[in-house]
């Protein structure tokens, strides 16, 4: 046994003898299936945070030859698969953090030759004339055991070396040459935040199956915590499940699976506080310098997803690295591996997927004095308190001037329009409310409606409705006719009807708000 040659089981260990441990070891299954065959590359990224490390020492601890696992996995839900026992401790593992490696390097090819030097010693073949490859074959042939190779931080080099193409080339060419075709890999796993980079319309590394934010496929389950995974843990810790749903959920493939970033849910049960846990890894610094970069409207876009939309993009032309960008798209798909947007494969848009990463956005934006948009975010509050004090004009008055300051970005045309703005002008309503758009409710479809959260109860739900170039007391009239408060039948709190009616000959809002008993 080993550092990197089947280095054992304690660092997953580690994981199982914390606290907070969710059963992942299903993954086995997938990899199990896919050995020695034509589909034994898997490269799988994901933002940081996503349990990419902890998973890589499980299959170490599964895979590798060097210590008995049986007492780690015996009672995981793996055991109970027939091909459990079939794989368990039969493989030599090479388990290795990229990173580890550059940076104990000045350049590539010295990060790539201690490297080959430290794995050749282990194998102890340092007294032989092989090579590293001549190794690794020579090994294979006495022990007739394939090797497991385990990739962690694979695409390091491409965030350190952004523009050094010789560089990427070099590491490339030595990942190539190590692995594709060669009979001793059993299976090649390599985890990173960024897929495979592409050079032109070919990959240097074309026989690893990607998986990835925007198509996960057969592992989605196993980066991130599942709904009911997450539920389960708030009953236990008694912590607001519908609180942990808004601050750390909303990254999904499609809108049936949600799925939450794991460390941050980890964190907010062992506190019991919840709070952005997002800038003790990586601060808004990172966010600001893409957004920035304002390619055809991508300030726009960022803008409108602030309000809860959400925005179609083409995420196939991407290059998978951090500097190559021709237009929004690229930037948008970049900050979707990067976990700062969530994508739905479904309809192929983006989103800002929960509070947590919203208030990265805010942060990154205020810093960019972007004072449009700031100044609407901060007068909200005291749009939400006069909506609360029946002020309609001061609510109207409010809104014309978020629409006013904004007008590049939020232009009207229909009463969608003037949902993104009004969005905008309520965006402290984030805090207090679940928001929803659109929602189904009596004969009809409520505009938006307000859902006070649980902690925050004693605030009035509200019932929404636009219009556009007609009148506030014609949206009254139609959340009453129409019974749209109907879906907040179980509420037992005070309800707000808001009627708002924007006229485009006098370019002016009107706002009613009345009182209403369930």
């Amino acid at each position: 046994m080993g550092y990197y040659v089947n280095p054992g089981v304690r660092k997953f260990q580690l994981s199982l003898n914390s606290e907070i441990y969710v059963d992942k070891s299903n993954l086995i299954t997938k990899t199990n299936a896919l050995l020695d065959t034509r589909q034994r590359f898997i490269c799988i990224s994901r933002p940081r945070r996503f349990g990419k490390t902890m998973a890589a020492e499980m299959l170490a601890a599964y895979y590798g030859s060097g210590e008995d696992a049986h007492p780690l996995f015996e009672h995981l839900s793996i055991a109970k698969h027939s091909s459990y026992n079939q794989h368990l401790n039969h493989y030599n593992v090479l388990m290795i953090n990229m990173q580890e490696f550059l940076s104990r390097s000045k350049t590539v090819a010295e990060m790539l030759t201690l490297l080959q030097s430290k794995i050749i010693q282990e194998l102890k073949k340092d007294d032989a004339n092989d090579d590293f490859i001549g190794t690794m074959k020579s090994v294979y042939q006495e022990t007739k055991r394939p090797f497991v190779i385990l990739i962690d931080e694979w695409d390091c080099l491409f965030r350190e070396y952004k523009n050094d193409i010789e560089s990427q080339k070099e590491y490339l060419d030595f990942l190539r040459l190590w692995l594709k075709d060669q009979v001793y890999v059993g299976l090649a796993y390599m985890t990173g935040i960024l897929p495979i980079k592409k050079y032109g319309t070919h990959s240097a590394l074309n026989m690893f199956s990607e998986y990835s934010m925007i198509d996960p496929s057969q592992f989605l389950d196993f980066f991130g915590f599942k709904a009911d995974e997450v539920e389960k843990l708030a009953m236990e810790y008694s912590v607001d499940f519908d609180e942990i749903k808004n601050w750390y959920n909303g990254y999904f493939v499609d809108l049936e699976l949600p799925l939450y970033n794991p460390t941050s849910v980890t964190e907010c049960l062992l506190r019991k506080r919840f709070s952005n846990y997002w800038n003790k890894t990586e601060t808004y610094e990172a966010l600001k310098d893409y957004i920035m970069l304002d390619f055809d409207g991508l300030k726009d876009k960022i803008t409108l997803m602030l309000t809860g939309a959400n925005i179609g993009i083409n995420a196939e032309r991407f290059t998978n690295d951090m500097t190559t960008f021709s237009n929004a798209d690229d930037v948008l798909t970049l900050l979707i591996h990067l976990g700062y947007l969530a994508y739905n494969i479904d309809d192929e848009t983006v989103r800002i997927p929960n509070e947590e990463v919203r208030r990265e956005f805010v942060n990154a934006i205020e810093s960019l004095k972007w004072n449009n948009v700031v100044d609407a975010l901060h007068n909200s509050n005291k749009l939400l308190k006069a909506i609360w004090n029946f002020e309609g004009d001061v609510v109207a008055k409010g809104i014309e001037e978020v629409h006013e300051q904004n007008t590049s970005i939020l232009k009207y045309n229909d009463e969608n329009s003037l949902s993104c703005v009004l969005s905008l002008a309520f965006y402290s309503a984030r805090d207090y409310y679940t928001i929803i758009r659109e929602l189904p409710s009596g004969k009809g479809y409520a505009d938006l409606v307000f859902i006070p959260r649980k902690k925050h109860q004693d605030m009035p739900a509200m019932v929404i409705e636009l219009k556009w170039d007609q009148t506030a007391v014609g949206a009254i009239a139609q959340i009453k006719a129409k019974n749209y408060s109907a879906v907040l039948e179980a509420y037992q709190g005070n309800l707000l009807l808001v009627g708002i009616n924007y006229d485009k000959e006098s370019k002016t809002h009107e706002c009613i708000i009345e009182p209403f008993q369930l």
